[in-house]
Formats: C-alpha cells, sequence, structure tokens
C-alpha cells in the first residue's frame, strides 16, 4: 500500500466578515494571542487581521476563566505566542463555532505523493493520510493526485468512502488498470 501525505504548508485564511471593510477574509498573520487580566479571571483572545483593510480582531479563546484553572506551562505559551499553540487553536472547530467562523483552506495544503508509484503492478491501493485537518472532496484529492479527469477517477477508483464528500480523514481507495 501506497502512502500519500495531505499536509498544511501555511495556516487557513479565515472567513470572517471585517466590519470595517466588509471584506470576508482574515488572517493569523504570525499568530498572536492576548491575554489579559481582571483579577483572578483571564481573558484570552487570537488576534486576527483583515487581508483587505488590516483590521485587527480577537477571537475569544478563554472568557472569564480563573487563573487557577490553566496549567502554568499552557498559560506561559499564551504569553509567548507559541505557533503550534496558534496552530492548534486555530484547527479547533469549536473556536470556530463559538466565534462564527470558517476555515478557508485555498492554496493551504500540498499533496505529497511518492514519486515511483506508477512502477507498481496494478491495480494499486493507496493509502491517504492527514496530517492536518484539511477538508478535501476524495475525487478531486485523488485527480490531482493521478492527473486524471474526474470522470476517468469515477471509473477507475474504488474507495471505502464517499467520493463526493468532503473528508479530513485519512482513507484508501484502489486505482484499476485502464481499459
Amino acid at each position: 500500500m501506497l502512502p500519500w501525505v495531505v499536509r498544511r504548508t501555511r495556516l487557513p485564511l479565515l472567513s470572517l466578515r471585517c466590519v470595517d471593510c466588509r471584506s470576508e477574509s482574515a488572517t493569523t498573520g504570525e499568530g498572536r494571542f492576548r491575554v489579559n487580566a481582571n483579577g483572578k479571571l483571564l481573558d484570552v483572545w487570537l488576534l486576527v487581521r483583515c487581508v483587505s483593510c488590516g483590521r485587527t480582531s480577537k477571537l475569544n479563546v478563554y472568557e472569564r476563566a480563573p487563573v487557577g484553572s490553566f496549567d502554568p506551562a499552557e498559560l506561559e505559551r499564551y504569553h509567548v505566542n507559541d505557533p503550534e499553540l496558534v496552530a492548534s487553536t486555530l484547527l479547533d472547530p469549536l473556536l470556530a463555532r463559538r466565534n462564527r467562523f470558517r476555515l478557508d483552506w485555498k492554496g493551504a495544503w500540498r499533496l505529497d505523493i511518492p514519486s515511483a508509484w506508477l512502477d507498481e503492478a496494478w491495480p494499486v491501493r493507496i493509502e491517504v493520510v492527514f496530517e492536518d485537518p484539511v477538508p478535501v472532496r476524495p475525487e478531486r484529492l485523488i485527480a490531482q493526485g493521478l492527473g486524471f479527469s474526474r470522470n476517468e477517477v469515477l471509473r477507475r477508483v474504488k474507495c471505502d468512502i464517499p467520493l463526493h464528500r468532503s473528508t479530513s480523514a485519512g482513507f484508501t481507495f484502489t486505482v484499476l488498470a485502464g481499459d
């Protein structure tokens, strides 16, 4: 079985309406948190910037959380703007739901394929692994990876999940020999 890997190349943009220019696209830039103390309570925000006008907005990560509820190491990661924490926070579906935004993955991922896969005997079994939860339609991913049209994918590929539904979980498929 050959491995294909879907990798994130950058953080995705956010589909989030700007209150100033009404644009729908924002970015985390280098990824910065803002931690604000109010007595024994903390607010933590992830700062995002509008791609069009540059206005900074805040995504609510924690609101009025007791200081004692934070692991000191995690709190330090918020203070130093740890890039891995920025990525995991941004990719958290609960944060997206709570702050009413969607992730725009266009141009933010790549597909890594072994170069000598055509030397394999037909049929070829391939396993797709996702390093990050990049939502893609399997038929488009397979067409891109094989250089096939989407009709040829439907004809020559047998997959363990529906080809027309978006997924961000790993799957396997078999490529049958051409006619």
